[in-house]
């Protein structure tokens, strides 16, 4: 009996030291789960923000862009206002009785609006009589017989002139072709 007297004085004697041992390693963790908490929450938190940022940025840049698209031919709009001035002054002396038009005022009327045009980057397609036909360039509005073998695949007559704002095609030349 007295061994087992002895041991549970041992095991009493060695309980509080393992208990000591861990509880300072509980503790060590503990504080470790603290800390490692805290930076998931940091970076949580940075996240967030980082995150609302973004969507800030998107309905901004979105808010924008509808902002160019209705301002976007403000500058051609206001440089083509003179010219509606002239058009308006020419109808008012159409109104009063002029018998005779002034063709010279209207030629100064077209030449001022092509002007303002081809400063906005407008320029008519470089599409003559006589030309070959391309699909990629002009637009067959139909198809005639050629008057000489030679006209076969090439432009008779052009229907509308076509334009181009810099490099791209906004209006196909409408032609007719030689078959």
């Amino acid at each position: 009996m007295a061994t087992k007297g002895a041991k549970k004085s041992t095991e009493n004697k060695s309980t509080p030291k393992n208990e000591v041992k861990k509880s300072s390693a509980e503790i060590k963790h503990k504080e470790k789960i603290e800390e490692l908490s805290r930076l998931v929450e940091q970076e949580k938190e940075k996240f967030i923000r980082l995150f609302a940022e973004f969507e800030n940025f998107k309905k901004r840049t979105a808010k924008e862009r509808l902002e160019l698209f209705k301002t976007a031919n403000q500058e051609v709009i206001t440089s083509l206002i003179p010219v509606l001035d002239d058009f308006n002054r020419a109808n008012q002396l159409l109104e009063q009785g002029a018998e005779k038009m002034d063709v010279e005022g209207f030629k100064l009327i077209f030449n001022k609006f092509a002007e303002v045009l081809k400063n906005s980057g407008l320029n008519p397609t470089t599409a003559k009589v006589g030309d070959s036909f391309d699909a990629e360039v002009h637009e067959a509005i139909t198809q005639i017989p050629a008057p000489t073998d030679a006209q076969k695949g090439k432009i008779i007559d052009i229907i509308e002139t076509g334009y181009q704002l810099g490099d791209r095609i906004i209006r196909y030349p409408k032609v007719v072709v030689g078959q």
